[in-house]
């Protein structure tokens, strides 16, 4: 009887073991990261996002102006609405079309979707996942609320290729979720990488996505490249945001308290 009664407190030992060991690593995924920079970095990090800010405020602006008041900056729209027009073709017709399909409002949520749950449930800490996330959805928010108060209207709808869309144009809902996942995504990633080169060419592809991205609604007819230029305005307020929170939350410089538990990340899997 008493090695029995010892085997039942072993077990039921170990189950309770098991589920506080399961407990643990929910409670440490949702622990932020922190980690350790020098002071001069931190504040270059603060004045990036300063500066995005601060040029994706301006940019929008007069975006807008320009817009309302049909001069300035969307005195460039027809010229180039014809110019694309000009260039249509079946093959760029079909790449063009696979872009606004990829970037558009069904297939990049699934992305986002499918990258933010592999990358939380992979990493250490999901902090970096969640932040993509919320930038996504703030992009969202923003978008459709700005689309309500300027109610711009589309090109006409004999130009569009894939399909008529009655909504209004300003800002470009696909280029803005492409800006928000590609540079806020670029930043997440190298800002834990001390590899220099590599962060300049992640930026430089994500530079890359977001032209094919807005050359692709502006070639198939569904926007002017004024509501592209304020969709790129509002992803650098977003990133610049993005950057300073996500610095003021995680960054640390030697010397410092930390009030979490610290974690560097150095490994490609955190």
């Amino acid at each position: 009887m008493g090695q029995q009664g010892s085997a039942g407190s072993r077990a039921a030992s170990g189950a309770t073991g098991k589920s506080s060991g399961r407990w643990r690593a929910f409670h440490d995924k949702f622990v932020v990261e922190e980690r350790y920079v020098e002071a001069a970095d931190r504040r270059a990090l603060y004045r990036a996002a300063f500066i995005l800010v601060a040029a994706g405020v301006v940019l929008f602006i007069a975006t807008l102006i320009s817009v309302v008041q049909a001069d300035g900056l969307s005195a460039a729209d027809g010229p180039v609405r014809d110019w694309l027009l000009g260039l249509r073709s079946g093959v760029i017709t079909g790449i063009m079309i696979f872009l606004a399909v990829v970037f558009g409002p069904v297939a990049l949520p699934i992305i986002v979707l499918v990258v933010t749950l592999v990358w939380g449930f992979a990493a250490k800490h999901a902090w970096r996942p969640i932040l993509l996330a919320s930038a996504m959805i703030t992009g969202v928010i923003i978008s459709q609320i700005i689309l309500q108060i300027v109610r711009r209207s589309r090109p006409p709808v004999d130009q569009m290729l894939f399909g008529i869309d009655h909504t209004f144009s300003f800002p470009s809902g696909h280029v803005l979720g492409a800006c928000d996942f590609l540079l806020v995504g670029a930043f997440l990633i190298f800002s834990r990488r001390r590899n220099r080169q590599a962060a300049v060419l992640g930026f430089a592809g994500a530079g890359v996505g977001i032209v094919l991205a807005a050359l692709s609604r502006l070639y198939l007819g569904y926007h002017w490249l004024s509501d592209a230029l304020a969709s790129v305005s509002l992803s650098l307020i977003i990133l610049g945001g993005v950057i300073a929170l996500d610095t003021w939350r995680t960054a640390r410089v030697p010397g410092e308290r930390i009030t979490g538990k610290l974690s560097k990340a150095e490994s490609p899997g955190d």
